[in-house]
């Protein structure tokens, strides 16, 4: 099932999610329903606070991708409860867009390789390093668990010039091609 991606300005775009455990009610269900939704929104990654609920789950398929960067060829995974344990120091600037906060790309600085620890849809554990745009995308993602979004790594003055464009995609002024679901 397609679900509203929430959009900027949603308090569930800033909460702390929650890990899960197997048992939770519908897992594989909304698994699925967040690959129908990413893929429908034309996204590379989507993660559960996106969809209005705070638990510690994102996917990922950057297959969209692959002409442009053929490292991201064959990226696609679901990630459970996942915790980066470690980055590099260095940064590298990227630009990076969200569809939570359509129309909007800015530069974002982040660690070009980390590790993470994480589950999949079939529960199995794994701890796997990244690097160069998969590692982006997970972070980009991740940082969706932890309340966090891609606007907050932006420099204040950007953030500020934004602004207005920022409170109007909070009131649902704005045309995209999926459903979303606004805070008004």
């Amino acid at each position: 099932m397609i679900l509203p991606v929430y959009v900027y300005g949603s308090p569930v775009l800033r909460k702390k999610s929650i890990p899960v455990d197997q048992n939770y009610e519908g897992l594989h269900t909304f698994i699925a329903d967040l690959w129908e939704t990413m893929y429908n929104s034309d996204g590379v990654g989507l993660a559960a606070p996106q969809v209005g609920k705070s638990i510690r789950i994102f996917v990922i398929d950057s297959s969209a991708m692959e002409s442009d960067d053929p490292s991201v060829k064959g990226f696609k995974k679901t990630f459970i409860n996942p915790k980066i344990i470690e980055k590099t120091v260095e940064e590298i600037l990227f630009v990076e867009g969200c569809i939570s906060i359509p129309h909007i790309r800015e530069e974002v600085s982040r660690p070009p390789q980390i590790r993470i620890q994480y589950y999949d849809e079939e529960w199995i554990y794994h701890d796997e390093a990244f690097e160069g745009v998969p590692a982006r995308i997970i972070q980009h993602e991740y940082d969706h668990l932890e309340g966090i979004l891609f606007v907050d790594k932006i420099p204040a003055i950007r953030r500020k010039l934004l602004n207005g464009r920022l409170s109007a995609i909070s009131r649902g002024k704005i045309d995209v091609s999926y459903k979303i679901k606004t805070p008004r």
